[in-house]
């Protein structure tokens, strides 16, 4: 646009800002993915409700500021700006209970685990059970399971349950497996497994379904406490820059939650809930039908969460080839296949998009399959949660089958060393593939799978720019030529994650019409070296034009 049209458009608009701009935010350079590319702008009008008017460029900037009848200027301070960031797939309650439990992400071993659940149980005698998350053994010295008796020397007498990193896996002491009622002749569950020793007695971990043994033992979280944890992880969200989080695999205790804190005027971050298939009562809320649009679009029920299988780390992945590190498994399908597509027939047909996890190459090509007979459903933009280990000739029928793939960054730099002891190098073709997905023109939506990673998104950011750990390893990034470009990966961040939720026409972007959900961050992040992507900070956090988080 030439300046001379500039100004005319600009001067009609400010014709009409008693009616409609309420802030002018300024001194900033931000930038915005939109279907036409990257958009770069200094200024932004925002009007009473919200929502973006215009971007502007300088020029018209300076003009903006000249008019009086602006009520609100935001003085960007020279800083940067982005459209608040989507987080694809994460768990807020989860991510809730993560920071108010033991947190066991920094263990370096089973034993030092173990010590810090006895700190944290002396400081929190009240409790009746301990429970926490976050421990993972391909990261300590031993790299094996660990056993009930290291949790019962640590904490007598206190039932003890405490998820792996990735929620597949639990680690519980003896305590909590006699309150649970597992013994030596207790059977593996359908889609799970009760670890054993070479006597045939419980180790204390249980992998998948097995889990729901321990956890149908453990007291229900009243009401007050599902709001205190969805609260508490919604504060810690904006201050990481995020507008709004594809909560992946909800209760509905949990949605009746959502609503109380929104009609408080306190969801401050925008929720796109997935109903759990595994909840109590989800079916009845399927039959309601979908909630798209809640609270000013803050909150949508519009979607199911399905879990096909496991996770590569405790080898519950269902894969077509036994593991590498362990020949006598195939992993786990949490669901026979029928019971699978009737869960998704059952959430399609009654309008409800499907969104299931699927990491193994073999539960991947098996959802495929189940999309495939139901063109009809295209519209509802099914997903894949993860795609990670995915044969090669599957890849285009995502495609094909406009099933978008929901994958996290940084999955793929916490696993690279891992992954290629479980699956080996063959099998990582079509592993964590994020160039191949672009390149025959599939939308990635972005995110974290918080807590099972820090929900920091320029982690997500960085990962995707360098596929480098926050070490910067490997130099040159692993399997490099999957790399995304900067502008790729703000949108897989941004605009694909909203599509993805069906939110591309309110948010995504800062364009005309949009939530103004915005961040203002202290670096440049097109233009700070790639490898310090992920030390970018967050000063202030806007949904609606009005700002939830700011920095001190």
């Amino acid at each position: 646009m030439s300046y001379a049209r500039t100004l005319i458009s600009l001067a009609l608009i400010l014709t009409s800002l008693p009616l409609l701009a309420e802030t002018l935010l300024h001194n900033i350079k931000g930038y915005t993915n939109t279907d036409e590319g990257l958009l770069t702008f200094h200024g932004m009008l925002i009007d009473d409700d919200g929502k973006v008017i215009q971007t502007l460029d300088e020029e018209a900037t300076k003009i903006a500021l000249t008019q009086k009848k602006l009520r609100t200027l935001i003085d960007g301070q020279g800083k940067f700006v982005l459209p608040g960031l989507i987080d694809a797939h994460g768990h807020i309650m989860g991510y809730g209970q993560a920071l108010k439990n033991v947190d066991l992400t920094k263990s370096k071993s089973a034993e030092h685990a173990a010590k810090l659940v006895a700190e944290f149980a002396k400081k929190n005698q009240t409790q009746e059970w301990i429970l926490g998350r976050g421990w993972n053994q391909v990261l300590w010295d031993k790299n094996e399971f660990p056993n009930a008796e290291t949790l019962d020397n640590a904490v007598p007498g206190k039932p003890v349950a405490l998820n792996r990193v990735d929620g597949h896996a639990m680690w519980a002491n003896s305590e909590a497996l006699k309150r649970a009622g597992i013994d030596r002749n207790t059977l593996d569950p359908a889609g799970g497994e009760i670890i054993k020793d070479e006597n045939g007695n419980p180790t204390g971990v249980l992998i998948d379904n097995a889990m729901d043994i321990v956890s149908r033992a453990i007291p229900e979280i009243t009401e007050a406490q599902t709001i205190d944890y969805i609260e508490t992880a919604l504060a810690a969200l904006a201050a990481e820059g995020l507008t709004s989080v594809h909560d992946a695999g909800i209760s509905p205790e949990e949605v009746a939650a959502f609503k109380k804190i929104a009609e408080k005027g306190d969801l401050d971050v925008r929720v796109y809930g997935m109903l759990a298939v595994t909840s109590r009562g989800y079916e009845e809320l399927i039959k309601k039908g979908p909630e798209p649009s809640l609270f000013d679009d803050r909150l949508s029920i519009r979607s199911i969460k399905i879990q096909i299988d496991g996770a590569l780390g405790s080898r519950g992945a269902a894969l077509d080839l036994p593991y590498t590190d362990r020949p006598d498994s195939y992993g786990l399908l949490l669901h026979t296949p029928e019971q699978t597509e009737a869960m998704t027939e059952f959430a399609m047909e009654n309008g409800f998009q499907v969104n299931t996890h699927a990491i193994g190459d073999k539960g991947n090509r098996l959802l495929l399959n189940i999309f495939a007979k139901y063109p009809q459903y295209k519209e509802l933009r099914n997903r894949v949660e993860h795609a990670q280990i995915v044969h090669p000739a599957d890849i285009p029928r995502f495609k094909a089958l406009d099933v978008i793939p929901s994958m996290q960054a940084t999955h793929a730099t916490s696993d690279k060393n891992m992954a290629i002891f479980r699956v080996g190098k063959e099998r990582l073709e079509g592993a964590y593939a994020w160039r191949k997905f672009l390149q025959q023109g599939s939308r990635i939506a972005n995110g974290s799978d918080f807590p099972v990673e820090p929900a920091n998104p320029f982690f997500g950011l960085h990962a995707s720019v360098t596929r480098q750990d926050r070490n910067n390893e490997p130099e040159g990034g692993w399997r490099p030529d999957q790399k995304m470009t900067r502008e790729e990966a703000l949108r897989s961040f941004t605009l694909d994650a909203a599509y993805a939720g069906h939110q591309e026409k309110v948010i995504g972007s800062l364009e005309s019409g949009k939530w103004a959900d915005f961040i203002i961050i202290d670096q440049d992040y097109f233009e700070v070296p790639e490898q310090d992507i992920w030390k970018i900070k967050v000063l202030a956090t806007y949904q609606a034009g009005q700002a939830v988080f700011q920095a001190d």
